[in-house]
């Protein structure tokens, strides 16, 4: 998460979906974004000096989208899933935004929960929406990790249209 937040367009705001104790938005807050972080429960996301975190409460799963109309620089996603409302990130992206999603994939269900396929990435499926919405793709990886606790995962970095910023990604290899 942390290699691709400075690709966010410059003063764009940030939308932390799904956002649980707020650890990403903390992170866009303290690279001076404004973020608005948004899950069911807000109540443990902590405000940063500054006051850049904007928090509310909202139902993530309704058949109404209640971020409708919204549109943002950089969208981050972790540890959530919910197809019925995948394909409108993209949509809500300004033109150089970047999606940052990274949730468990099938596979996973042998190290325990998330065990519920509705809850789990099908392969490529991360590729398939930004293929489907032109996003560029940065990065990708669909594999196992052993921290914080062995999962199998996917992640994405992608970018509508082109980038504003350099890349200053290190290949680990």
């Amino acid at each position: 998460m942390k290699r691709f937040a400075s690709l966010a367009p410059k003063n764009s705001l940030v939308l932390d979906l799904a956002c649980g104790g707020g650890r990403h938005a903390r992170l866009f807050a303290d690279l001076g974004y404004p973020v608005l972080a948004v899950d069911q429960d807000v109540s443990q996301v902590s405000q940063t000096k500054e006051g850049r975190i904007i928090s509310q409460a909202m139902d993530l799963e309704s058949d109404e989208w209640p971020l409708q109309g919204k549109v943002f620089g950089a969208i981050v996603v972790t540890n959530y899933l919910f197809r019925p409302h995948l394909d409108r990130l993209p949509e809500m992206l300004e033109e150089g935004g970047i999606l940052i999603y990274e949730t468990f994939a099938q596979g996973n269900a042998q190290f325990g929960r998330p065990s519920n396929p509705n809850f789990l990435l099908k392969p490529g499926e991360l590729l398939t929406l930004a293929a489907h919405h032109g996003l560029k793709v940065v990065a990708y990886e669909d594999l196992y990790v052993d921290d914080p606790k062995p999962a199998m995962v996917q992640r994405l970095c992608a970018v509508k249209g082109v980038l504003k910023e350099h890349i200053p990604l290190q290949f680990q290899g």
